[in-house]
């Protein structure tokens, strides 16, 4: 009998191609840029996607300052965390944070977008957020990528 067969293919560790990819943050909005930065962690962009195995690139994320927030969420948005201690619930704004340390706004934005799991925890270590242009992954000769051809 002549027919088709497909065979649909698992990644596994030993299968999946990474790679390096840098992106700037300069002028694009929190939000969208941190789904497309997560979707590019995840590996769901590519064609051999499979949801529990960790086949997204490595992205490095430079101007990460330079990232901006619409309407009035620089006052209005806020971060909660809790200090353990009984009455030590803490908050900033977004304006606060991104006067201290403003890697942790696209940090704290990609983070909410990926698994809630060891997976999880497991891909958030591939990114790699610097604020300015400058950053140590040189060696690895990340590939400039546009946000736009992201759909």
């Amino acid at each position: 009998m002549d027919t088709l067969s497909y065979k649909t293919v698992s990644a596994n560790r030993a299968t999946v191609k990474k790679d390096w990819l840098l992106v700037d943050a300069e002028g694009e909005t929190l939000g969208r840029l941190a789904s497309k930065i997560a979707k590019l962690i995840r590996g769901k962009h590519k064609t051999n996607f499979t949801p529990h195995v960790d086949c997204g690139d490595n992205v490095v994320v430079v101007n990460a300052e330079k990232v901006t927030l619409s309407g009035n969420k620089w006052q209005d948005k806020t971060y909660i965390r809790h200090t353990g201690y009984p009455g030590g619930q803490r908050s900033l704004t977004a304006q606060e944070i991104l006067e201290k340390h403003p890697e942790r706004l696209v940090e704290k934005a990609v983070k909410g977008m990926l698994p809630k799991n060891r997976l999880g925890r497991a891909l958030y270590s591939n990114l790699y957020v610097y604020i300015g242009t400058e950053h140590d992954k040189e060696a690895q000769k990340p590939k400039k990528i546009e946000l736009d051809s992201i759909k």
